[in-house]
């Protein structure tokens, strides 16, 4: 079985285009690079990662994918295209030519309107993703969960995945309404959920207490085969190390069947993002 972290991140600034990233981050505000992931993939056994987008220009993606071309553990890139745009589709398919890039994530929590993933001009590029047998990342907060249920019913072909859990207000141990929607689009789509970015959304200095509720209820909507372990590095450094992270998550599923544990550590994450790149690795 291979062991993946199915979301991470680099960014190097001198690039200048993380709108995102600024000083205030204090601990974020520099270059994360393969050099500094690399000791921590070793420590925590992990074979390989999907580097996911962090710049909302197709500039990053190709960054990303020239990463990938050196190092071999990066097993699949997410990428960003500006989905609105007439040229999208032509884009996408561009992209695709280059068999690391898995998929395309919009930022969609940055976006002010709620509803934009349901607009119709969106999809020309959704079907490109679909033709092209390509993944949509939804980087999505508790907010957008009813229009998802919406959206995700629109496409059913879809390759799509939920990141971060959707983001539960965990700080303020807000649940009740965050784990209905979460069901309800679990028992309704074929959508994968990443169990990733929650030691984000809790409060400082945050315990495996307090992630449980949200990790298990992850667990018991979408059940292992569609869930992936990620570490959201570097921004998991907001909030704690990689692997106190993993050491929290392999505690949370300590008690699952063997075959179950090994889908959240990877088999899941190669079902699906790596239909295109399986056979070569």
């Amino acid at each position: 079985m291979l062991r993946i972290d199915a979301h991470h991140h680099f960014w190097k600034l001198s690039r200048g285009d993380y709108s995102w990233l600024t000083p205030d981050l204090n601990v974020l505000y520099r270059d994360f690079l393969v050099s500094d992931i690399q000791p921590l993939l070793t420590q925590a056994k992990m074979d390989g990662t999907i580097l996911v987008q962090a710049a909302d220009t197709v500039e990053e993606t190709h960054f990303m994918l020239e990463l990938a071309a050196q190092h071999d553990w990066i097993l699949g890139v997410v990428g960003w295209v500006d989905m609105e745009a007439a040229n999208a589709p032509e884009i996408i398919r561009e992209l695709s030519q280059n068999p690391k890039l898995v998929g395309i994530r919009p930022m969609i929590q940055d976006i002010e309107d709620d509803e934009w993933m349901l607009q119709d001009n969106l999809r020309p590029a959704i079907q490109a993703l679909i033709d092209n047998n390509l993944t949509l990342d939804l980087l999505v907060q508790p907010r957008h969960l009813p229009h998802l249920k919406t959206f995700l019913s629109r496409y059913p072909d879809l390759r799509a995945v939920i990141d971060h859990g959707a983001k539960p207000d965990i700080r303020n141990k807000a649940i009740e309404t965050w784990s209905q929607h979460v069901g309800d689009i679990a028992r309704t789509s074929n959508v994968c959920c990443k169990l990733s970015g929650l030691l984000t959304e809790a409060s400082e200095n945050a315990e495996i207490e307090d992630i449980a509720p949200y990790a298990f209820h992850i667990l018991k909507c979408f059940g292992p085969e569609r869930v992936m372990f990620g570490s959201d590095w570097p921004v998991l450094l907001l909030a704690n190390t990689y692997q106190n992270w993993v050491d929290m998550v392999e505690q949370l599923t300590a008690d699952l069947p063997q075959a179950d544990w090994e889908a959240i550590f990877g088999g899941t994450a190669a079902k699906f993002y790596l239909t295109k790149t399986m056979e070569t690795l």
